[in-house]
């Protein structure tokens, strides 16, 4: 006796339906087209999950620049100097404390300057 895959086969498309949710047109409704859409947005999701980082990382160094530079200090020489007294504060940090509390991120950058 044969076995009949429509069962198997429409819980396939369904998933596959309901995964592109949130489509248009023939993406949303067509089941080949459904299918290339995932694909790619599957690949564009993981390629911008690495991008993410890299943008932040540059939004971090614009903020500590922008903070630095009414200083009178620049970055480059911030970050050498920075590393060479062995002081392990990441970017992430020293932006949150450039943008939110300026006045300790003052003293952090005049004592690293001196």
């Amino acid at each position: 006796m044969r076995i009949k895959r429509g069962t198997t086969v429409r819980a396939k498309h369904r998933k596959l339906i309901t995964s592109a949710k949130g489509f248009r047109t023939l993406r949303r409704t067509n089941v080949k087209r459904a299918r290339e859409a995932i694909l790619k947005a599957g690949q564009y999701a993981y390629r911008d999950r690495r991008n993410k980082k890299r943008s932040f990382r540059s939004l971090w160094i614009n903020r500590i620049n922008s903070a630095l530079t009414g200083m009178g200090i620049k970055y480059n020489r911030f970050i050498k100097t920075m590393t060479d007294k062995s002081i392990e504060l990441d970017r992430k940090i020293l932006a949150q404390l450039a943008a939110q509390h300026t006045d300790v991120f003052e003293k952090i950058a005049r004592e690293i300057s001196q």
